[in-house]
């Protein structure tokens, strides 16, 4: 079964290929949406997918990048049935 989760990712994780790191993975584990960044050193990604992939996802973006520095992450559940992806891409 299709899960959505919305991922707020806080610290340093601008200006180090964070966003191209989130999607290399997230194509890996066959997830759709998208991953941007936002004001304050903030990055936000939508993954839509099976539930156990977003979780190995989640679990990636917190320990695999060398220069990020994680503060917080913030999740939340989305409606699926609002969402039509078909690709996994970095908005800007």
């Amino acid at each position: 079964m299709e899960k959505a989760i919305r991922v707020v990712v806080y610290g340093k994780v601008q200006g180090i290929g964070y966003r191209n790191f989130v999607k290399l993975y997230a194509k890996m584990l066959n997830l759709k949406g998208y991953v941007r960044n936002l004001p304050e050193d903030k990055v936000e990604a939508l993954f839509v997918g099976k539930n156990e992939d977003i979780e190995k996802m989640i679990e990636i973006m917190k320990t695999s990048h060398p220069l990020a520095k994680i503060t917080k992450i913030k999740k939340e559940e989305l409606e699926v049935q609002e969402l039509n992806f078909n690709d996994f891409e970095i908005l800007f």
